[in-house]
């Protein structure tokens, strides 16, 4: 069995995404006084193992319903191209569908028996964004649930098993990482527009148009910084230097898209996918050097 193309199915530059909801809920729980070690690591497997489900089962469907075709702009796709059989690919998905549900049920120890519920939203979530009778991804509502996935439910759900409970700030900060989650779908449905359109696929760089995407690509990090600006202000307005270095690295890559097409976008996804990490280590690095 070939390893790469399986690595490449994970999607490895975007992982990013679910690991930095978990970083910003640690930091307001150091914030809080609530950070608990073991909580934060099953989390952040958990998140990573759900991504990776969330990836494997986008990659069967959109072959399945004929949505990838050989030699598309994005990174290769092991099904599309025959380095995995559709068979293998089905099973790896329910394999680490499963994994991260068994990682969700630890953590019933700590934040009670309600995670079950919220733990079937999430696995529904996962298949509802690729599959069934309305896939999210094919009806331009794939942003919408990245920044409810990425953002709103793990930053929320990973502070109150810690804390017990939910500010203000939190819900805020959970909708600011959605935001920056939305940003990486936003880059690739920007490179695949011409492709999607083509197989009826209708993202919303599809509906509204490239032009408009990349605006809202922009929008969404100066928006996100907006709603976290109490945090970043709280200890002295001279930590606002790294939401400004964020700012500008955000920036900078916007411009970079708009000047870039096709393949050449690949390396602006992972990019986009670091700078939210860095924002994401940035705050709780703040966070911890002051409390």
């Amino acid at each position: 069995m070939k390893i790469r193309p399986w690595i490449e199915a994970m999607r490895l530059r975007t992982l990013p995404v679910s690991v930095s909801g978990v970083v910003v809920a640690a930091g307001l729980a150091v914030f809080a006084g609530c950070f608990n070690i073991p909580v934060f690591v099953l989390c952040t497997v958990f998140a990573v193992l759900s991504q990776i489900a969330s990836n494997f089962a986008n990659e069967y469907y959109d072959y399945r319903d004929g949505l990838d075709r050989p030699g598309r702009e994005g990174p290769r796709r092991g099904v599309t191209e025959g380095d995995i059989s559709p068979r293998a690919m089905a099973y790896a998905t329910v394999v680490t569908l499963v994994l991260a549900c068994l990682v969700g049920c630890s953590l019933i120890y700590y934040g009670g028996w309600w995670l079950i519920p919220a733990g079937i939203l999430i696995a529904l979530g996962v298949v509802a964004y690729s599959a069934g009778p309305y896939p999210l991804s094919r009806h331009s509502l794939g942003e919408v649930a990245v920044v409810l996935f990425f953002g709103i439910i793990p930053v929320n759900l990973t502070f109150y098993i810690m804390d017990g409970g939910w500010s203000l700030y939190v819900i805020l900060s959970s909708i600011s990482v959605g935001l920056l989650g939305a940003d990486i779908l936003i880059v690739n449905n920007y490179r695949d527009a011409d492709d999607d359109r083509a197989v009826g696929k209708i993202t919303l760089a599809v509906r509204a148009g490239r032009k408009p995407v990349w605006w809202l690509y922009l929008l969404n990090g100066y928006m996100a910084v907006a709603l976290m600006m109490p945090l970043w202000s709280y200890f002295g307005l001279w930590w606002l230097l790294l939401p400004a270095v964020f700012l500008s690295l955000h920036t900078f890559l916007w411009w970079r898209i708009g000047k870039t097409e096709g393949s050449a976008l690949n390396p602006m996804l992972g990019m986009t996918a670091m700078a939210m990490l860095l924002y994401s280590l940035m705050f709780i690095a703040m966070v911890a050097v002051n409390c």
